[in-house]
């Protein structure tokens, strides 16, 4: 197997774990709340992550007190923001519409861009975002209100839990352009572990100060599926995830590792119909063809980053979240 072809298929295994979080928040949001569950999957992930760093003796970066707060907001948005919204809105929310929903990051993460960072949009980029709103609004039955209000009683809750997962987006694409902001790039790998430490920190002192994390821990409403759904959450997405990714990438082009995100939302619809038998509606693969062209318009012409770092500015949430 050539070496190109090594790198599509690992990155296409990291975006494949990518969509599975989707599916896997189901179980986790049925049996822990929210910030417990994201302070498990932290305390499951870091530890694997220092120990990487140790093993490719790799040094703890040194940051200034500038950095050290933005990398705090960071981690507070990306890594706890992002998982504790979509835990939560996987309670009210469809497995496929999220993953339809989820799979909107780059063209999401290129409008806060523009309207944080005041960057000029290109053509493509304002027709990604363009796609991208109208797959979220197709998915969620924006266009055919009553398609989904008539077989279903639950369509205001459905929304409910659909927002929350799009917040979960927000969350990541201010990850990305807080990242940007950093005086000092950090590498990948010490840039993971310092996202799962911090994000291990803040989610344990939200748990504690808002939920009863001990008490979860012995509720006989936590079921096997959750903590078994954390234990694969923390293990293969997130750091299983980082280094097929990164092994992955270094083998393509950027805009070839960039196409590679348009299999979040495929995965995730494709793992909701087989595992958790959910029913695939019109308006679904609709709103799936719609992100697909968008994730394609903007990675297209915007990877010209070195080889050596090959990740798209807009998917930067591989650093810590797959």
């Amino acid at each position: 197997m050539n070496s190109r072809l090594q790198g599509y298929l690992l990155c296409a295994l990291a975006m494949v774990g990518v969509g599975s979080t989707v599916v896997v928040s189901k179980p986790i949001a049925a049996g822990l709340p929210p910030f417990s569950a994201t302070a498990l999957r932290f305390a499951i992930a870091f530890p694997l992550f220092v120990a990487v760093l140790r093993w490719r003796r790799v040094r703890w970066p040194r940051v200034g007190w500038r950095d050290a707060g933005l990398l705090v907001a960071q981690a507070g948005a990306g890594s706890v923001g992002y998982t504790v919204c979509l835990i939560s809105g996987m309670k009210l929310a469809s497995a496929a519409d999220a993953g339809v929903i989820a799979g909107t990051l780059p063209a999401v993460a290129a409008l806060v861009s523009m309207l944080l960072l005041g960057e000029r949009p290109r053509i493509a980029t304002l027709a990604a975002i363009a796609l991208a709103t109208a797959g979220v609004l197709t998915c969620t039955g924006v266009f055919e209100p009553f398609a989904r209000a008539t077989t279903s009683s639950h369509g205001g809750v459905a929304l409910s839990g659909n927002l929350l997962v799009f917040a979960a987006v927000v969350c990541e694409a201010l990850f990305i352009l807080l990242n940007r902001k950093l005086s000092v790039p950090i590498a990948p790998l010490p840039l993971s572990a310092l996202m799962s430490g911090i994000g291990l920190v803040v989610a344990t002192v939200a748990a504690l100060a808002f939920e009863h994390p001990f008490d979860a821990a012995y509720d006989s409403r936590t079921s096997g599926a959750a903590l078994l759904g954390v234990a694969y959450y923390a293990l293969l997405p997130t750091v299983g995830g980082f280094v097929a990714w990164y092994a992955g990438a270094a083998r393509l082009s950027g805009t070839e590792a960039g196409l590679m995100t348009a299999l979040v939302p495929v995965a995730s619809i494709a793992l909701a119909v087989v595992l958790l038998h959910e029913p695939l509606t019109r308006m679904q693969l609709a709103g799936a063809a719609c992100v697909l062209a968008a994730v394609w318009l903007a990675t297209r012409g915007t990877c010209s980053v070195r080889r050596q770092r090959a990740l798209p500015e807009p998917d930067e949430r591989c650093n810590e979240t797959v």
